[in-house]
């Protein structure tokens, strides 16, 4: 079976490029930080300059790792999905589905190795100006000389190779076991992840003003709350379905389709979620502390000044991942619509009304993306405020929320739009013809 799936890269590579593109980021951002264990485990290098570099090293490699699971999850789900017809006729041949599984999961190792491998240059570069920054910031001493070391190697390629076995054989199980679920083990984790996450915002109120940690609290509760909305994601859009007063044949076909295609469209929603929460209530924490130790007339410490770095470095990879999540989500499952297209268009559909379709799915993704990423977000951003500043909801929420629904709405609808356009340069009975 692996040899199988070396066969199928080699006949069509262009359905593996958003995996290749998700490995190569991924190991590039791990092998980036986890770099600044090998810096700091050098001779001379003094102990403040050391938990500087541990504490980023290990911080960002922990989301890190999550991040790689997500975007190369997302985007083999959409690839096994599109394939079901293949795999199920390897079923109809004789295959079994551990053997599916196997060539699966080969597929996905063989292209996360290879991106993997093409992140390594990519990465000392980054760990280098990453070193800089820190130096010019003043929280490592100017004598530290970068290094790029086995941590930084082996952790890049080991956590991205496993996230990748194991988000293929997640992909591929659901269709080898005949569509079943295990309803339960998700239920368990959105329950324990929406309980968790409140438990921890309400956590918030046992810290004061001054603690160095108090937005460790509001910052996790709003991650575990994204998290929790992001398992929910089919349900929550069928029920803001079931609530939209929307008219006329673009609206009503649009509703029609996210309804059939929710669970499909779950990953989407997952990436609009986390995103909106994470930067937005990081960002405004952020601004909101930096704002009150500038008022007090105080100086940052050390460590205060590695959490802002971190948080703003966090808010930035995340920015990125989520920006190819949704690209390589979008594009694969617009791309793959072409027969839909063509039918519609055989049907007295025009290009225009096509492309409104489009764009009410879209902004009816956003909007339900952005809402509950919202939602989070406020779960860890009002406690925050109310025990750094006394305030409720901080001046600073409106222009950070604002800037982040742009780059989501920008990408989700750039991306869903620009795609639907090219897939409707191939003439209508050109598009049924291939794709049947």
């Amino acid at each position: 079976m692996f040899v199988l799936a070396l066969r199928s890269i080699r006949r069509r590579p262009g359905r593996f490029l958003a995996t290749l593109l998700s490995a190569f980021l991924g190991a590039g951002i791990l092998m980036t930080f986890n770099s600044m264990h090998d810096t700091a485990a050098q001779d001379g290098v003094d102990q403040v300059s050391s938990d500087t570099l541990a504490t980023a090293a290990a911080v960002v490699g922990g989301y890190g790792t999550l991040l790689v699971f997500f975007a190369v999850a997302s985007t083999l789900t959409v690839n096994v999905r599109q394939r079901t017809a293949e795999l199920e006729l390897l079923r109809c041949s004789g295959a079994t589905p551990a053997q599916i599984k196997r060539m699966v999961v080969g597929e996905a190792v063989a292209v996360a190795l290879v991106g993997a491998v093409l992140a390594i240059g990519p990465a000392t570069l980054g760990g280098r100006v990453l070193l800089d920054v820190f130096q010019d910031s003043g929280q490592v001493a100017r004598s530290v000389d970068y290094s790029f070391g086995p941590i930084a190697l082996m952790s890049g390629l080991d956590i991205t190779l496993l996230a990748s076995a194991g988000a293929a054989f997640l992909a591929v199980r659901r269709l080898t076991r005949g569509g079943r679920e295990r309803a339960g083990a998700k239920r368990f984790l959105t329950v324990a992840a929406l309980v968790t996450g409140t438990s921890a915002a309400s956590a918030t109120f046992l810290f004061s003003a001054t603690d160095e940690t108090l937005m460790a609290a509001p910052a996790y509760g709003a991650i575990l709350l994204s998290v929790g909305f992001a398992l929910l994601s089919p349900r929550l859009l069928k029920g803001v379905l079931d609530r939209l007063p929307l008219s006329g044949a673009s609206g009503w076909l649009a509703v029609r389709n996210l309804r059939e295609r929710a669970g499909h469209l779950a990953g989407i929603l997952v990436s609009l979620i986390l995103f909106t929460a994470v930067s937005t209530a990081t960002l405004t924490m952020q601004s909101v502390d930096s704002d009150a130790v500038k008022a007090s007339g105080l100086v940052k410490s050390v460590a205060a000044k590695n959490v802002e770095t971190l948080n703003l470095t966090m808010v930035g990879i995340i920015a990125v991942f989520v920006c190819v999540m949704l690209v390589n989500s979008l594009y694969a499952a617009t791309t793959y619509r072409s027969r839909e297209f063509g039918q519609q268009r055989l049907a007295g559909a025009t290009p225009g009304q096509v492309l409104g379709v489009v764009a009410a799915e879209g902004v009816i993704l956003t909007v339900t993306g952005v809402f509950f990423g919202t939602v989070a977000a406020l779960a860890g951003v009002v406690p925050f405020t109310v025990v750094r500043t006394d305030a409720v909801l901080p001046d600073q929420f409106l222009g950070v929320w604002l800037a982040m629904v742009s780059v989501s709405a920008a990408v989700t609808l750039g991306t869903s739009l620009g795609t639907a356009r090219r897939v409707l340069r191939t003439p209508a009975v050109g598009a049924v013809t291939l794709a049947a």
